[in-house]
């Protein structure tokens, strides 16, 4: 999982349409600070399955480029281009549908447009969906997703939250912090919210993949079980974070082993699928060496294996 593309279907849809937040030019595409080289591990399922086989991969559930999102559209041409997104996917991934499955694209700033394109896409073969960590700044929990979080609900996808939209701070300025550091930290917001603010108890079998480990949630959410005790402001949110794993889910992208065993350690196996990143350059070289080193072939198997299994039914 966190295996990036960008369909053909979209990529052309952009060189030609007007009004989009995103840029293609040549072979580049850029938008919300990400910018990406089209290369064949974008744009070809044949290129993207050699380098799983490179990797020691054998499948790919594949979600397109976060500059895809495009939140900051108006309702309509989001749904245009997320339907190109959709239709691009499943295009790709039926190249070799044994080996490949994909993850919905959907017009978050139009929630009632959201859910319509999700049943569309579930019945399209989607698996799950994928959504960035704000609606173009507007925090998930505020952003008046009850429709979709039903939908989501109601077609048993699982959404995996990709940070996108990060906030402007000064200190992330320069030195690609914005990433090393603001997008482990959008995850974060955007997962606690939900969290404290009744999200994850108003939509019981709604379930979450945050990719790059879980931002700082496994590591930190000691502290906000510990404010809930002393803090009037949360006087009325649940008393343990800890207590959603088992419906969050996290990948394994840590860049450190032992990071990696102290993660799987504190949110369970079960509660941690393989994450690559792939083809941007953040992602972890040798994925499944990396992971059998930090934790064993066994342990390493069910994390490939039988997380994503349960997490997209297949």
């Amino acid at each position: 999982m966190h295996n990036h593309a960008a369909p053909r279907e979209a990529v052309e849809l952009l060189r030609t349409a007007n009004g989009y937040p995103i840029r293609v030019e040549g072979e580049f595409m850029e938008a919300d600070r990400v910018r990406a080289e089209l290369t064949p591990l974008f744009l070809d399922p044949a290129a993207k399955l050699e380098q799983l086989a490179q990797v020691g991969l054998g499948a790919a559930v594949v979600s397109c480029s976060p500059a895809l999102f495009a939140y900051d559209t108006d309702p309509d041409s989001g749904a245009v281009l997320c339907r190109a997104v959709n239709s691009g996917l499943a295009d790709f991934c039926e190249q070799d549908s044994t080996r490949l499955r994909w993850l919905a694209n959907v017009p978050l700033q139009a929630p009632e447009a959201a859910a319509e394109l999700l049943a569309e896409a579930a019945t399209a073969g989607a698996v799950g969906a994928q959504i960035g960590t704000s609606v173009a700044g507007v925090p998930l929990a505020d952003a008046s997703l009850d429709p979709f979080w039903a939908a989501a609900e109601q077609h048993t996808m699982t959404l995996m939250l990709h940070p996108a939209y990060n906030n402007p701070h000064p200190g992330l300025d320069g030195y690609h912090l914005q990433n090393a550091i603001g997008n482990q930290l959008e995850t974060t917001i955007a997962a606690e919210r939900m969290i404290v603010t009744g999200v994850l108890d108003r939509h019981p079998r709604l379930r979450l993949l945050l990719v790059h480990a879980g931002g700082y949630i496994p590591w930190q959410a000691g502290r906000l079980r510990h404010a809930a005790t002393v803090r009037a402001e949360l006087v009325d949110s649940p008393p343990d974070p800890y207590a959603y794993f088992g419906r969050i889910s996290v990948d394994t992208i840590t860049h450190d082993a032992a990071t990696l065993r102290f993660l799987v350690e504190r949110v369970g196996a079960d509660n941690v699928a393989m994450g690559t990143d792939l083809p941007f350059d953040m992602a972890t070289p040798d994925p499944v060496a990396a992971l059998e080193q930090a934790l064993g072939v066994e342990t390493a198997r069910r994390i490939m294996e039988e997380t994503p299994q349960r997490l997209f039914r297949q």
